[in-house]
């Protein structure tokens, strides 16, 4: 039978490599706070005048998210990809204000979908009116890994070899989605709204979500349509921790 010490000396080279797994406190929700407001255009009265509304989030201990959040907000007023980033929302409602005429409105919205296993899932979303029947909105998402302190991508997720495998049984989750809103059996919406790829992923805790811009696989009035494919589904494609 060991002895004591060395009793002591195995379990703490267990504890140890526990942790190297588990990291302390990884799956406990990190605190945040939000960040709202409003601003109107300077010297407008009226029901009519242009505004900016920024709802957003801020976490004391996670730095590099605050910022990627901002930035991928800003991003989203951009109606071309050339156009120049704005660098803060100061700057953005400053150089709105310039130009905006009225009824003319921007909204920016981040809100935490889920933490779990060391991660914090944002959802993004935006909504630019600049006239006419309607505006356009905007989604996104940000899969945030507290321990790398970093966003992580697609291809990070999925074992080597299997995007091919991933998109397929996204295809599959369409034509799900093509049957619960009675798509299916209509030849025209068919022909003109093709499936395809969306960059807008997030890392749940029990599946994949994935959500398509307006105007992409369906109609403006389809709003943005979701996909969901269970972890289940997923074992072999994505990387097991990620499981």
């Amino acid at each position: 039978m060991p002895s004591l010490p060395k009793l002591l000396v195995l379990a703490s080279l267990a504890l140890l490599s526990a942790c190297q797994f588990l990291p302390l406190g990884s799956d406990s929700p990190v605190s945040y706070q939000r960040h709202a407001w409003e601003h109107h255009q300077p010297g407008c009265t009226g029901k009519s005048c242009p505004f900016v509304n920024v709802d957003t989030l801020y976490f004391p201990s996670e730095p590099a998210l605050n910022q990627l959040i901002e930035q991928r907000l800003l991003n989203m007023t951009r109606f071309e990809p050339d156009a120049p980033m704005p660098s803060s929302f100061p700057d953005y409602e400053r150089d709105y204000f310039r130009a905006a005429q009225p009824d003319e409105n921007t909204y920016l919205q981040a809100k935490v979908l889920e933490q779990h296993n060391g991660r914090i899932v944002i959802e993004l979303s935006s909504y630019l009116y600049t006239g006419g029947a309607h505006g356009m909105p905007g989604r996104g998402f940000i899969n945030y890994d507290r321990q790398q302190k970093r966003e992580l991508q697609l291809n990070e997720l999925l074992v080597p070899g299997q995007e091919a495998s991933f998109w397929k049984l996204a295809a599959q989750a369409h034509q799900r989605w093509l049957k619960e809103k009675g798509h299916s059996s209509d030849p025209e919406f068919l022909d003109f709204w093709k499936f395809e790829r969306t960059r807008n992923i997030a890392l749940l805790k029990d599946r994949v979500l994935l959500k398509y811009d307006v105007y992409s696989i369906a109609p403006y009035a389809s709003g943005h349509p979701e996909l969901s494919i269970s972890k289940q589904q997923l074992n072999g494609i994505l990387k097991p921790e990620y499981l």
